[in-house]
């Protein structure tokens, strides 16, 4: 569950992904988002549907959130994750555009 001083847009993502709804997870995204999976990068919403297919809602991916805290240039969660692929601890990184939307998820660990 995210924590109350979680950016709303990142809370968002969050619940997305844990309800399974890619639509909501990428309607979250700018146009020109990127997804950064330990530097491997797809950007805009195609590619990224791509990758959640694959690798995250695609994959039964749940998400318990252990920790956020504001960083330079954007927003860290501390995740638990579990899936039908990976699953243990990750650190994920948001950045939020003054739109309200998400430009980046970089998955940092």
């Amino acid at each position: 569950m995210p924590d109350a001083d979680m950016p709303p847009p990142v809370a968002r993502a969050i619940d997305a992904v844990n309800a399974g709804d890619t639509d909501a997870f990428l309607g979250g995204f700018a146009d020109d988002g990127l997804i950064d999976d330990n530097g491997r990068t797809f950007t805009g919403h195609d590619a990224m549907r791509g990758w959640s297919d694959r690798e995250l809602i695609g994959a039964r991916t749940r998400f318990d959130v252990t920790g956020g805290e504001d960083v330079d240039g954007g927003y860290a969660v501390d995740i638990q994750v579990t899936s039908d692929g990976f699953n243990g601890y990750s650190r994920f990184v948001f950045s939020v555009g003054e739109d309200g939307l998400l430009r980046s998820m970089t998955i940092a660990a």
